[in-house]
């Protein structure tokens, strides 16, 4: 026998290794295609067939052709029953697919759907992944907010159409996180102006947050320093139910004992909380457990918000009544029924610099028609004078005697 060499080893060993490689890729393949033929049966529809496939590709991972084979259902069969599932697929890949473009269009489509077809069972469904597309958008509270504001609004659209939906408790539980990113922006720009003793501005802030979200983690201290900022603008009887909220809504806060001084200190009786909200309370107080360093590491990387403080609580649908605007005042308004009078005036009297009064008539208002003569001559009248009676002040509008033209003329001569 003659041996082989290692060059002739590696000849004859290539083809074996090249056919594993293969073999393994034309296995999966013919199992692939084993099983959208089985799936296929002869008395099937061709819209049926068609979503069935597309439905297969969604799953692989393959979004474009999925999508692509829908809208080819879409186009062409239009009366087809799998049309309005079609359309909901079609959602659902984007929304499964994510990032910023998958999911703004994934939020078009579920709205084009509710828009189609909104009595249709998956309708609140795609009302719930709408907002949800917003809600996985929602940057830090202390970033933009209009994401959040979105999908608060997708939320509560919700709540309003769908009341009866299994989907409830999802549905306010997510709406009770964005509110709760929604506040945290809210509270750091109200402690900023408490801060900085912009009182008014302070209290409005703390006022809006205590009515929006009665559940914010942070809502004890916003009606304690609402009623702290109007304590220092001299209204303490306004501070006192803002002192009361925060013993009847947070009975297990720090600022319990602080609110009680300060009721106290305004001789107003101290309330009692009821025992629903103490329930509550005792509840959002059970210990929740902590993170480690590379959790923290990981929020404080990630760009999406901190929702771990939500508590449990009522959401509130609709806008409360905004606070009084706080005006700043200056010095007196004038009617608005005072009309602007223009009269000629002289050369000479806008040489002075001096600024010209006049006084229209107090019999007429009607604007324009305030300046015309009252007497039958059209002579104006003429205001006495507040010193000496017989004496008259000249009025300064008149037009100059001619004396200054003679004069300029006998400058001009005098040379020669």
């Amino acid at each position: 026998m003659t041996k082989l060499g290692p060059k002739s080893i590696a000849r004859r060993a290539l083809p074996f290794a090249l056919g594993l490689l293969v073999l393994p890729g034309c296995v999966l393949l013919h199992r692939h295609r084993a099983e959208d033929a089985g799936l296929v049966n002869p008395g099937d529809q061709p819209d049926k067939i068609l979503f069935e496939k597309a439905a297969r590709e969604i799953q692989r991972g393959r979004y474009d052709v999925g999508r692509l084979t829908l809208q080819t259902l879409i186009n062409t069969y239009p009366d087809s029953e799998y049309l309005s599932k079609a359309k909901l697929t079609i959602a659902d890949s984007y929304y499964s697919e994510g990032g910023m473009s998958g999911l703004t269009q994934a939020e078009a489509e579920y709205k084009d759907f509710i828009t189609f077809f909104p009595t249709a069972p998956e309708a609140p469904e795609a009302q719930f992944r709408a907002g949800m597309a917003h809600f996985r958008l929602m940057a830090k509270s202390d970033r933009d907010r209009t994401e959040a504001k979105l999908a608060e609004a997708e939320l509560k659209e919700f709540l309003l159409k769908y009341p009866d939906s299994p989907t409830m408790p999802r549905v306010k539980a997510r709406l009770r996180q964005v509110q709760e990113v929604l506040a945290q922006g809210d509270y750091r720009i109200a402690r900023f102006y408490f801060m900085k003793g912009a009182n008014r501005a302070a209290r409005s802030r703390f006022q809006e947050i205590s009515d929006r979200y009665p559940s914010f983690s942070r809502g004890d201290s916003a009606l304690f320093y609402a009623g702290q900022s109007l304590e220092r603008l001299r209204q303490p009887q306004e501070a006192v139910p803002f002192y009361a909220r925060v013993i009847t809504e947070h009975p297990l806060s720090p600022f319990v004992s602080d609110a009680k001084e300060r009721l106290t200190a305004l001789h107003q009786p101290i309330p009692r909380p009821t025992k629903a909200m103490l329930a509550r309370a005792q509840a959002d107080a059970v210990p929740r457990p902590g993170k480690d360093l590379f959790q923290k590491l990981g929020a404080f990387i990630s760009s999406g918000p901190d929702t771990s403080a939500t508590l449990r609580g009522p959401v509130r649908l609709g806008t409360p009544k905004p606070a009084e605007a706080e005006v700043a005042r200056g010095g007196e308004a004038t009617p608005a029924s005072t009309s602007i009078i223009a009269q000629p005036v002289g050369d000479e009297a806008l040489k002075t610099g001096q600024p010209i009064t006049t006084s229209p008539a107090s019999g007429n208002p009607g604007g324009a028609n305030s300046a015309a003569p009252q007497s039958a001559n059209g002579a104006a009248k003429q205001e006495p004078s507040s010193a000496s009676g017989g004496n008259q002040k000249s009025d300064p509008t008149q037009p100059a005697k001619k004396k200054a033209k003679h004069s300029l003329f006998r400058r001009m001569i005098k040379p020669f």
